[in-house]
């Protein structure tokens, strides 16, 4: 994001690099919302921590919000709908939200790349385990607690964590954020209540590092308004299509093949992948539009017929997509980038992408990003997001995830494709230049 202005009103700690992160990932909780997993967290007891968890899993069902690559984690995902939910519960403006946000989302970034890729490796899904200790981060910070509040926060916060890759392709995945995010919150409550929780619950071989083969940051967690460089926002990914990070370069492979006039034959393809995004889009039986989200080979048949998917595409499988999707093989390559992707014919190679569009190496432009948050949730929200100053109560609204509004669901997510740059005026602010 750089080269961008602050907004006006924004503190140290918010500028368009968080406020891009944070508007995306309210865009997908504004779509996300009538989804199942999150109709189903709706049905919880209507107090604040359920509030979180309903919200979490709304920003987290599409799987269209921005990921951390260098982690393997939805950061924002879990930190967010913490800052934005207790913001609103405590009478907060958006501007206490943001900077809650900023501590938590490189809070639970350093301790995701620290341990990457051992988390993921072990099966764990890093967004669901770390996403607890960001949240908390946040919660404390809205919060005002001390630093040794903050610490037993952190703390019972990783007692909460959890969540496996057994979920991906699954209500389960989305789930398992809302619940981490609603953990964290709890935990600060718990903090300010006189909690105290020993740090051996974290550091020793029986607590979080050792049982979850997590890696510490050796500086710690950053400090209560303290940087970090690098910082983790930096290296944040905001994602062009509702599917999972390892289909994106498939994808843009397919897209750039039929571009150049390649069309779908019964030919067998090979799509060349990173082990480390083979396991994350490890779905090869297909039982939804949900599970093909985490499918190369139907994500790269879709693309060779349709184009590019939007969030429309996963609604509910394509019989014509399936069918190409039986003529496509996934290879394993380390020596490509971890989310790089090479499509080849007959040992012919048709396209080669090394990072995608929205990659921190090819991030978004503001024409795609602002196309995008309107797609999924309309002007108004962007309107929203301009004033710091409104109550954070105001925004939650504004996207349609306050407990009281009632989604239908997929209303919003029954556009048609990829975002239409064109088809809305550019968000100021929003977006970074296109990579060429």
């Amino acid at each position: 994001m750089a080269g961008m202005d602050r907004p006006p009103g924004a503190t140290a700690a918010v500028d368009f690099a968080y406020l891009a992160a944070f508007g995306d990932w309210l865009a997908c909780a504004s779509a996300g919302a009538g989804e199942r997993c999150a109709r189903a967290m709706r049905a919880l007891p209507d107090d604040l921590i359920s509030n979180v968890a309903f919200v979490g899993a709304a920003g987290h069902a599409l799987d269209f919000d921005d990921t951390l690559a260098v982690g393997l984690a939805h950061v924002s995902a879990a930190t967010a709908p913490a800052a934005l939910v207790l913001a609103a519960n405590l009478g907060l403006p958006l501007r206490s939200a943001l900077d809650a946000y900023a501590e938590g989302f490189e809070a639970m970034a350093a301790v995701a790349t620290a341990s990457h890729p051992s988390l993921y490796e072990r099966g764990w899904h890093p967004t669901a385990v770390c996403g607890p200790l960001g949240a908390a981060v946040v919660a404390s910070r809205l919060l005002d607690l001390s630093d040794a509040q903050r610490d037993n926060a952190v703390a019972t916060a990783l007692l909460r964590a959890g969540g496996s890759r057994g979920s991906f392709g699954s209500d389960g995945k989305a789930i398992q954020v809302g619940l981490g995010a609603a953990a964290g919150v709890q935990a600060g409550l718990l903090a300010q209540a006189g909690a105290e929780v020993d740090q051996r619950a974290i550091h020793s071989a029986i607590g979080f590092v050792g049982v979850f083969g997590a890696t510490w940051p050796p500086a710690g967690i950053p400090a209560r308004g303290g940087g970090i460089t690098p910082r983790g926002i930096d290296a944040n990914w905001i994602k062009l299509y509702p599917s999972c990070l390892g289909t994106h370069s498939p994808i843009e492979a397919a897209a750039a093949a039929r571009a150049n006039g390649f069309r779908f034959t019964d030919d067998e393809l090979v799509v060349a992948v990173h082990p480390i995004a083979r396991k994350a889009a490890n779905v090869d039986n297909l039982t939804d539009g949900l599970s093909a989200k985490f499918s190369i080979p139907y994500c790269v048949g879709y693309t060779l017929i349709h184009g590019a998917p939007g969030v429309a595409a996963f609604g509910a499988l394509d019989e014509a997509a399936v069918a190409a999707s039986r003529a496509v093989t996934v290879a394993e390559d380390e020596s490509l980038p971890e989310f790089g992707a090479v499509l080849t014919l007959g040992g012919t190679e048709l396209a080669r992408v090394d990072a995608p569009r929205g990659a921190p190496e090819c991030p978004l432009r503001p024409a795609d990003l602002a196309a995008k948050v309107a797609n999924l949730a309309g002007d108004g929200l962007m309107d929203a997001l301009k004033d710091l100053g409104a109550p954070a109560a105001d925004v939650l609204r504004a996207a349609g995830v306050d407990r009281a509004a009632q989604p239908t669901p997929g209303a919003r997510a029954a556009r048609g494709s990829s975002p239409n740059p064109s088809a809305t005026p550019t968000w100021n602010g929003l977006g970074a230049e296109s990579c060429t």
